[in-house]
């Protein structure tokens, strides 16, 4: 970094740090200030490093600035807003039943190859996490609090060999980061109570959205949402309101003319009150020419109020990644589809490759071997173009290559021919049921 760079960084600190209006003694102490400042980033950046440095410089920085957040950055009504809003309820419950629904499944890497390990011991932790929660109830659990909170924790217990034994899922609202100059994170604190339980970090897995303005929590899109959830309750409220208490009526004020003595005015309010007012949805009438009914207020129609919730429902399914076509009563069965993809490609699919990729990085550690967690690609392909492409490959590779490339399987005795050299050897004495490429090698094999 040569002497244009420093240059360039004088520059930018004198413009965003020196006073706009300063006095001349201020210029001059600024100016002091930046000349310090310059030297020492010209000391810094006179030598060019030979390589990268073994520590990230800010993370103390960043875990001193961070040390008095020991409270959840989280909005607190978050649960509340699920339980009292239709939208976001519809949305979240979209989104984390789907996501349970779909498997996880670990693989050993050999080179470019990824080779599936049935019935790995992480796979069957995950299918019955702890005596109290099934494998969908997890990832539901997981996925929602991802959702609703930006967070979402799991605590491991282990066994003797240290190995996870147990996932407990932790609510996000009750924990607590406790940053650490050297480690990043020292670990956690649960609160439940006005109890308080320190976890190391190690048996804490915490996954998290991305959040700009907090190095250690993540952000929920309900914040993003708040405008539009707000919005649609406050439109809800004053429709149940309407068609609840008033039942109906139009708001409006009796008006009376004339002036009257304070015992008649009561009487009057009284009177209309006990009639006419509340639900009592019966038709006015006034005795007298100096009194009427003036009508104050908006209808429904005078406020477009179905187009305006129609509006707060896209806006709340747009932030939650929910194409309006998956809940539109006018949606044709193509638009369905289309958004079904939609939601499919660019908002499950995502979130899953998130959980699977924290999973590889806390989880599988634990066990021996190189290996990768990953759920089943649920993005829509285009059938006929894999199959041909497996056509094409069908007579250059081996059963083996096949079985890996495809179908993610591990070698068999049987498969490191290629697929059209079968036609000579006879066919394995094992049925092949269940695996298709040693059924098609077997069907190839009775042709010739």
């Amino acid at each position: 970094m040569g002497e244009g760079f420093g240059v360039r960084v004088r520059e930018h600190l004198v413009a965003i740090r020196a006073p706009r209006h300063a006095s001349l003694r201020q210029k001059r102490s600024s100016q002091a200030k930046e000349t310090v400042v310059f030297n020492w980033l010209s000391h810094f950046f006179s030598n060019r490093r030979r390589g990268l440095r073994p520590r990230a410089p800010h993370i103390e920085a960043v875990a001193v600035s961070n040390r008095f957040q020991l409270g959840p950055l989280i909005e607190v009504d978050t649960a509340r807003v699920y339980q009292q809003s239709p939208w976001v309820y519809v949305a979240i419950n979209r989104i984390v039943e789907a996501g349970a629904l779909v498997p996880l499944r670990v693989f050993r890497l050999e080179g470019e190859k990824r080779i599936g390990i049935n019935n790995h011991p992480l796979e069957q932790l995950l299918s019955r996490p702890n005596p109290l929660t099934s494998g969908f109830e997890l990832l539901e659990q997981t996925i929602g609090s991802l959702e609703l909170h930006g967070n979402a924790y799991w605590f491991l217990a282990g066994d003797s060999s240290g190995a996870p034994r147990e996932i407990w899922l932790l609510r996000p609202d009750r924990v607590s980061i406790v940053p650490d100059a050297s480690r990043i994170v020292a670990g956690y604190v649960y609160e439940i109570d006005g109890q308080f339980m320190p976890l190391d970090a190690i048996e804490v897995v915490h996954f998290r959205r991305w959040r700009p303005d907090n190095d250690f929590y993540g952000l929920s899109p309900i914040a993003a949402a708040r405008g539009a959830v707000l919005s649609d309750r406050h439109m809800s409220d004053w429709n149940r309101n309407t068609f609840g208490q008033d039942q109906g009526v139009p708001a409006g004020v009796v008006n009376i003319r004339d002036f009257v003595s304070d015992t008649d005015y009561q009487r009057i309010k009284r009177e209309w009150r006990a009639q006419y007012g509340a639900g009592a949805r019966k038709t006015a009438f006034l005795r007298g020419g100096t009194v009427e009914w003036q009508h104050i207020g908006l209808s429904h129609t005078d406020l477009d109020f179905l187009q305006g919730r129609k509006a707060q429902r896209d806006e709340i399914l747009n932030i939650f990644g929910i194409p309006v076509g998956l809940v539109s009563e006018n949606a044709t069965e193509a638009n369905a589809k289309v958004a079904e993809r939609q939601f499919i490609e660019r908002t499950l699919y995502p979130k899953l490759v998130r959980l699977a990729q924290k999973i590889s990085q806390e989880l599988l550690p634990f066990y021996p071997g190189a290996l990768i967690a990953e759920f089943d690609d649920i993005r829509p392909t285009d059938t006929e173009a894999r199959l041909a492409e497996i056509r094409a490959a069908y007579p250059l590779l081996s059963i083996n290559e096949m079985r890996a490339n495809y179908f993610h399987l591990p070698p068999v005795a049987w498969g490191e021919l290629p697929v059209g050299a079968q036609t000579n050897v006879p066919a394995p004495v094992e049925t092949g049921r269940g695996d298709p490429l040693k059924r098609s090698a077997q069907a190839e094999s009775g042709r010739g």
